[in-house]
């Protein structure tokens, strides 16, 4: 049994995954060839689709020879078919793809899933109870803390979008890059704590989780003093993501830019014309002071007057 395994770079659930699927004594695969060549693969099978949907594509398309690939989950928002629905589209549109599995990034729900994951592939319970006891501390959260909300002369401004797109180092180097080249400190929404983002999401129960989970993230960033502006980000022609974060800027207080990006990206428009009203000088207006009349006083007489 081949597993391919597919997740945020870095991040602490892949090491759980991969160390679960050993102990089961599965093989596992992980990709290996460089992001730029994985997105221009699944952009060819997919040209009309979001970056990060060409992108996931192409990871998956490079493991298609396994016999399973897990995958994490896309948050959606409202009128959006690929958060929802990811595993059922993706086969629909391209033919061959092996079997996809969403797994889950938090501890608990992690644990869960792999128990389910592990009898089915090994129909073994003391071989799956074995494996988790002795992979359970990987799916333990790492400590959680704000990260740095302000740097010494760089306006600070929120940086809110999907997850799966802010939290990719190959999807959002190029926003990055060009923050720090404009001078501008970005507050990312996928470095928050995720507890609390979370908590915050709660009084949002009815919207789709991705639409939760942003105003979650706006709530904890927009009472911080040190935030100046916030930047709405989607992945170029997502079109549900889009109107999302458009309906968003609308209503917040700050100043704000809705922005496309891809990892190719030539326009910068709104975020340069957000940077300009963050960095505008402020006018002081000119109080003019009113000047004393001068008093002439006469010279007392002498007495030699004639």
């Amino acid at each position: 049994m081949k597993v391919g395994l597919i997740g945020v770079s870095g991040a602490r659930p892949l090491e759980f995954w991969e160390a679960f699927l050993r102990e089961l004594g599965v093989e596992v695969a992980l990709s290996t060839l460089p992001p730029h060549e994985l997105y221009a693969l699944g952009r060819e099978s997919m040209p009309s689709e979001a970056a990060h949907l060409q992108y996931l594509l192409g990871r998956v398309l490079e493991l298609q020879r396994s016999d399973l690939v897990l995958l994490p989950p896309l948050l959606p928002v409202a009128q959006d078919a690929w958060g929802e629905a990811l595993v059922d589209l993706l086969p629909r549109r391209i033919s061959g793809l092996p079997s996809l599995q969403l797994i889950p990034d938090d501890g608990p729900a992690a644990l869960s899933v792999a128990g389910e994951l592990g009898q089915r592939l090994t129909h073994n319970p003391a071989t799956v109870r074995l494996a988790l006891d002795r992979t359970r501390p990987l799916s333990q959260p790492r400590r959680e803390a704000m990260p740095v909300l302000s740097v010494a002369s760089r306006p600070t401004v929120a940086v809110l979008g999907p997850p799966a797109l802010l939290a990719d180092p190959y999807l959002s180097a190029p926003l990055r890059d060009k923050l720090n080249a404009l001078g501008l400190h970005g507050v990312y929404g996928s470095d928050l704590p995720v507890s609390q983002v979370w908590e915050r999401a709660e009084r949002f129960g009815d919207a789709p989780a991705g639409q939760r989970w942003l105003n979650g993230a706006q709530g904890l960033l927009e009472g911080k003093s040190a935030v100046r502006g916030i930047l709405y980000v989607y992945p170029e022609r997502d079109v549900a993501w889009q109107q999302a974060l458009s309906r968003m800027a609308k209503r917040v207080r700050l100043p704000s830019a809705v922005l496309g990006i891809e990892p190719d990206q030539q326009g910068w428009q709104a975020l340069e014309e957000l940077h300009r009203q963050l960095t505008a000088p402020v006018s002081t207006p000119t109080v003019r002071l009113r000047t004393p009349a001068t008093t002439t006083t006469a010279a007392p007489s002498t007495g030699d007057e004639e």
